[in-house]
């Protein structure tokens, strides 16, 4: 009896702990991750997140989320990224991800080969229109196929209010 009560004790604790760790994440209103295909991004493979909106009132935040491997040869990646939004009409921006300093040290949190960036693109945005936005990612750098990167997500979240 004893051993059951144990057991159960540590799956209760398990379902705790998972119940916890997501509740953390209240300001998340969207993120995922698109695993890119044997860890090099061509050109034409063009990236595209549908993020459904009911909030036209609350400021959010929209991040680049990359995970690269350290052996990634540059200090950088450059992003072309689309809006459309619910009406049809779209943006375009180009988007700048930092990954390392002057001296060549990666940022972002690593964990022995693998780096994982979280860039912040736009902050304090309303969105506009209630209804679904499609994001659009594409690779602009200068070469065809971008070695090294293993997965790239976008992030959005309700914003800090402002007291």
């Amino acid at each position: 009896m004893k051993k059951a009560m144990h057991v159960c004790g540590k799956g209760l604790s398990i379902v705790f702990l998972l119940i916890l760790l997501t509740g953390c994440d209240r300001n998340r209103v969207f993120e995922n991750n698109i695993d890119i295909p044997d860890y090099s991004w061509d050109v034409a493979n063009k990236l595209s997140f549908d993020v459904n909106v009911e909030d036209t009132v609350s400021l959010h935040n929209f991040f680049v989320n990359v995970r690269h491997a350290s052996h990634y040869p540059y200090a950088n990646l450059y992003l072309f990224i689309t809006i459309k939004f619910p009406n049809g009409k779209f943006s375009k921006d180009t988007v700048e991800c930092v990954f390392s300093d002057e001296t060549g040290k990666w940022k972002g949190e690593g964990m022995g080969d693998i780096w994982d960036n979280q860039i912040l693109w736009k902050s304090n945005v309303k969105f506009p229109l209630i209804g679904k936005y499609n994001f659009e990612y594409e690779q602009a750098m200068r070469t065809p196929q971008v070695p090294f990167i293993m997965d790239v997500g976008l992030r959005v979240e309700k914003a800090e209010q402002r007291k």
